[in-house]
């Protein structure tokens, strides 16, 4: 096996258990922070089915990131690939979800944590075989990669601040969307 990719496998499975962990407790910073509007930015501010898959956005956009730049010079498609990894795992949040609360009609927590790490999995592996068999190769597959990954990040941002009025972007707890009024 050649360096490089010994390499990148080591830079994938960490990333695999940075994304889970960091993606798990990013559920939680905003109120931990005490509803700090800049935290807001990177962690959850409600339970609306968005939020939670911002959980998997922001960590994902931050390991690719990092994962590119420790990688840069080695000719994978790793913007690329981790572009189509992003579609791959935030779709598959709510794909998931609404396909299992609409046929079992129930809402379950355990469930919801379940659809994470199952949405991260499927992510990687997506990335894994888009890297591993060179799908999107060349360097105009990497710059539309990396505007794929800008474009996310600025959604995940700015949607938390200015939400649309889709039912996605509802918390089925309060019905608000966004940065929850939070009365002092």
């Amino acid at each position: 096996m050649a360096r490089t990719e010994k390499n990148w496998r080591r830079w994938e499975v960490t990333g695999l258990f940075v994304v889970l962990i960091l993606g798990n407790l990013l559920h939680f910073v905003f109120e931990w922070s005490g509803n700090n509007r800049i935290v807001a930015a990177f962690a959850a501010v409600n339970e609306s089915t968005w939020e939670h898959m911002r959980l998997f956005v922001i960590p994902w956009i931050v390991w690719s990131l990092i994962e590119w730049i420790a990688l840069r010079g080695n000719k994978l498609p790793i913007l690329s690939s981790r572009a189509l990894g992003l579609l791959v795992g935030a779709l598959s949040i709510p794909i998931i979800y609404y396909t299992y609360r609409n046929a079992l009609g129930v809402n379950n927590p355990v469930v919801n944590v379940i659809i994470f790490q199952v949405a991260v999995l499927l992510a990687f592996w997506i990335t894994w075989v888009a890297i591993k068999r060179r799908w999107l190769q060349g360097t105009l597959w990497q710059v539309l990669g990396g505007a794929v990954l800008l474009a996310g990040w600025l959604l995940a941002v700015l949607w938390t601040y200015m939400p649309p009025s889709a039912p996605i972007f509802v918390d089925p707890a309060t019905g608000q969307r966004g940065i929850p009024d939070i009365m002092s």
